[in-house]
């Protein structure tokens, strides 16, 4: 039943995305919406799916609390009459392996604001980040390990 719901959803979607919304254009959304889903047959439905969904749903939180954390604290640091910041370079040692991973982490960095994803190393082992205050780098390399990288470790592992 749930991947009817799924395949009607996903054809409603597609007419949305098209902008025709004919019989014909929603009966071919409705065929490439259960090829899909039978191409993900095996992942849907079962207690892992869903498991996987709400720890994919976490890391969004995680990141959307970032984000809004982050862009607090560069608008103090813009608006303070003295810039007291040490910008800086500083070596992230990956925990994450897969190129999909390290991908999500180094965008995830860039996206939160006074961070920005500079360079992976050649064998895909360290990640380097410029912050707008690195006077802390440990501190840093800890809230990145802590909770991007662990959050992405959870969601697909």
């Amino acid at each position: 039943m749930t991947t009817y719901i799924f395949n009607v959803l996903f054809a409603v979607i597609w007419v949305a995305i098209t902008g025709s919304a004919t019989l014909v254009n929603l009966v071919f959304g409705f065929f490439i919406a259960t090829i899909a889903l039978w191409i993900v047959r095996g992942e849907m439905g079962g207690p892992q799916y869903w498991l996987r969904v709400r720890r994919i749903l976490s890391l969004l939180r995680l990141f959307l609390k970032e984000l809004a954390m982050s862009a607090i604290r560069v608008a103090i640091m813009a608006f303070s009459p003295r810039l007291d910041l040490k910008p800086g370079i500083f070596a992230f040692p990956l925990t994450v392996d897969r190129d999909f991973e390290i991908t999500l982490l180094a965008n995830l960095i860039t996206l939160t604001p006074g961070t920005l994803s500079v360079d992976v190393s050649a064998d895909s082992k360290v990640l380097y980040v410029h912050a707008l205050d690195c006077s802390d780098p440990e501190a840093a390399r800890r809230d990145i390990a802590d909770g991007f990288e662990r959050k992405i470790l959870e969601a697909f592992r």
